[in-house]
């Protein structure tokens, strides 16, 4: 860890929409931060999966109008990117050390203290939900809570760990070529959003494969070697004590993961939401399913949105879908059980 924590504010407000980004210099390299909101209000952090950032992963959640006022209202959102994953990044040097998934969590930290944050609400997607794991079991004193989208917990299998060294060999040797782009995209969304030879892909797709023609291969093969060489931290979950309410689409490819991650959880404080026709993206594909469980996840902290929403024409949930069980305030201030959606693709 550095000695020192620098950090240099740069305003893009015509980029984010009123979010101001921060570079901190850390033990493990720069990371960029794009801060939302009122830093007066409690904090959210998010974490993306790999080889995207805020912009590629958040941003169908955070220009959902409803989400917005859900999480705007509530909190302060602070976007940190994995290193070298911001807009506009540079190779990362060659001569610096790789990250592991350790030093990452590590990093978190540094990012939080720089910012005088204590304890947080956290939000990661697949392998950004890996890491804010990580982070909460290291210093479980920082994390309020965890929403994870698609999370991953063990060390990769046989065909994941594969799978990655195809993906590491085409970054390392050909950049971000067609097939990668391509490889990725799989990993993201189900195939109903990615199109085929007589449906066009959708435009979520299409701006995602768009940002990730940006990315530098170099510094997307370095996420990628600290994911790929990630313990299994299964065991530490039962150590967990903070709420934890997790996403996953029933066509993602971690669909079975995060089923065995829900399973280690303390069941008094966690909870699982299934959405189908819907791949490990949810916040990008089918964000309207996340706005009534995080609503009464965030009730058990005392947390509200302002104009509450019965029946959004948008959301695939309304109140009439939710079990009662879901008011007790047992638990998490409300005792989550399973919930499978789905969404029309005319939505």
């Amino acid at each position: 860890m550095a000695e020192s924590i620098d950090a240099v504010s740069l305003d893009m407000e015509k980029i984010y929409l009123g979010g101001k980004e921060h570079f901190i210099r850390t033990g493990c390299g720069s990371v960029s931060v794009i801060v939302y909101g009122d830093q007066d209000k409690p904090a959210l952090i998010t974490y993306p999966d790999l080889a995207l950032n805020h912009m590629s992963c958040f941003q169908g959640l955070f220009f959902c109008p409803e989400a917005a006022s859900l999480l705007l209202h509530n909190f302060c959102i602070y976007h940190i990117s994995p290193p070298g994953h911001e807009l506009g990044a540079a190779s990362i040097s060659l001569d610096d050390p790789v990250p592991s998934a350790d030093d990452l969590a590590d990093q978190i930290l540094e990012v939080l203290n720089f910012f005088g944050l204590g304890a947080v609400m956290c939000m990661g997607v697949t392998a950004g939900a890996y890491i804010l794991s990580l982070f909460a079991m290291k210093y479980r004193e920082r994390v309020l809570g965890l929403i994870l989208v698609s999370p991953l917990c063990r060390a990769p299998s046989w065909t994941e760990w594969f799978y990655n060294k195809v993906i590491s060999n085409m970054l390392y040797f050909y950049g971000m070529c067609g097939l990668l782009k391509e490889c990725l995209l799989q990993r993201y969304f189900s195939k109903e959003v990615r199109g085929s030879a007589e449906v066009p892909e959708s435009d979520i797709v299409q701006a995602c494969r768009k940002l990730l023609e940006e990315r530098q291969s170099s510094n997307v093969w370095r996420f990628l070697q600290a994911i790929n060489r990630r313990p299994d931290i299964t065991e530490g979950l039962k150590s967990l004590r903070c709420r934890t309410l997790i996403f996953v689409g029933d066509s993602s490819p971690f669909h079975s993961e995060a089923l065995h991650m829900t399973s280690k959880l303390d069941r008094r404080y966690s909870a699982l939401v299934e959405v189908q026709a819907c791949g490990s993206m949810v916040t990008e594909e089918q964000p309207h399913a996340m706005l009534i469980p995080m609503e009464y996840f965030f009730m058990g902290y005392g947390l509200y949105r302002p104009c509450h929403f019965s029946e959004s024409p948008r959301s695939p949930l309304s109140p009439s879908c939710i079990s009662p069980e879901l008011l007790s305030p047992e638990s998490m201030g409300l005792k989550l059980k399973p919930i499978k959606t789905r969404v029309s693709l005319g939505l």
